[in-house]
């Protein structure tokens, strides 16, 4: 089959698109490289059957042209600096919810009938029913990003109505693993990289927080596309678990042999949008077989072994 994978130099697009080519499956990766890395995609570089077209999913001519002939289109592409959302929030906007318009519509053009998009845990704002599952109620949205997800996931719903096409939508917690590029084991590492003796926290250290392996998350969006069978089907991935920030900070910090004195600030949320409760309910996926490999715990350290071994990726960002 033809995959293109939209996003595909970032951390979830590159793990993603080797492990398609290594299924033996074509991938046009098509990418602006604004955050993506090109050393992300060495492994797929070297296959025949990838091809790279640098594009902006903003740009719905170049991306009609890129889609065209597909099979599949994976809709990884997104801004996903949450924190940052209220300082620039025509970017979600734009990125996440018209970048999610321009794909749909270049599929329509191309006649391409199958999309999986990445959202986010963070449509459910603040629930409250917990581990929360696909079907709980939304509530008011707590952040620019969430909202511009569940943007998103309506329009794909829309156009699997309209147009005859069949959408996955994938509703993440935070991942985790190689090639990863942003997030809180990223900033805390290199806190501690530059000042050993201290670490800056941002919110109270109680928030709770769910967490996922990349490689797991790559099992559970091939596994759902291959079995789901309905016109868009919604899936939670997740762990069975949750820990504290102050766990992780923990975990973080045992593995690097440190004892810093610790500083918070924010409260309870550690900026606008910050949910101090993140669990979802991921049985759905669970009965297509699925289950993770590795624990929360197991996948900070994964994290933190691959930043260890590649420092370029925190002193480019």
């Amino acid at each position: 089959m033809k995959y293109v994978v939209t996003g595909c130099a970032g951390f979830v697009g590159s793990n993603l698109a080797d492990r398609l080519l290594a299924d033996g499956h074509e991938v046009v990766g098509y990418d602006n490289l604004s955050t993506g890395r090109m050393e992300f995609l060495s492994q797929a570089r070297d296959h025949k059957r990838f091809r790279l077209l640098p594009g902006d999913v903003l740009d719905l001519e170049s991306l009609t042209a890129a889609v065209a002939g597909a099979d599949v289109v994976m809709h990884l592409a997104a801004n996903a600096d949450v924190r940052f959302g209220t300082e620039h929030p025509r970017k979600d906007l734009d990125q996440n919810t018209i970048a999610t318009w321009n794909v749909l519509e270049a599929m329509r053009q191309g006649g391409v009938k199958h999309i999986a998009f990445s959202s986010t845990g963070s449509v459910y704002g603040e629930p409250e029913v917990f581990p929360t599952p696909e079907d709980a109620p939304f509530p008011v949205q707590t952040s620019l990003y969430g909202a511009s997800k569940a943007a998103g996931e309506a329009l794909i719903a829309a156009y699997c109505a309209g147009y005859g096409m069949r959408g996955c939508i994938f509703r993440f917690v935070s991942i985790l693993g190689e090639r990863y590029s942003h997030g809180h084991v990223f900033d805390f590492y290199k806190q501690l990289r530059e000042h050993p003796g201290q670490l800056h926290v941002l919110g109270n250290g109680q928030q709770r927080k769910s967490y996922l392996y990349v490689q797991d998350c790559v099992d559970a969006i091939l596994l759902a596309m291959d079995k789901a069978s309905g016109p868009v089907d919604v899936f939670n991935l997740g762990t069975d678990e949750f820990c504290k920030v102050n766990d992780s900070i923990g975990w973080i910090t045992g593995h690097l042999g440190l004892r810093p004195a610790l500083s918070y600030s924010g409260g309870e949320r550690g900026w606008i949008g910050d949910s101090p409760f993140i669990f979802l309910d991921c049985d759905k996926i669970r009965k297509l077989g699925w289950a993770p490999k590795l624990t929360i715990k197991q996948g900070i350290e994964r994290t933190l072994q691959f930043l260890q071994d590649n420092p370029w990726v925190l002193e480019r960002a």
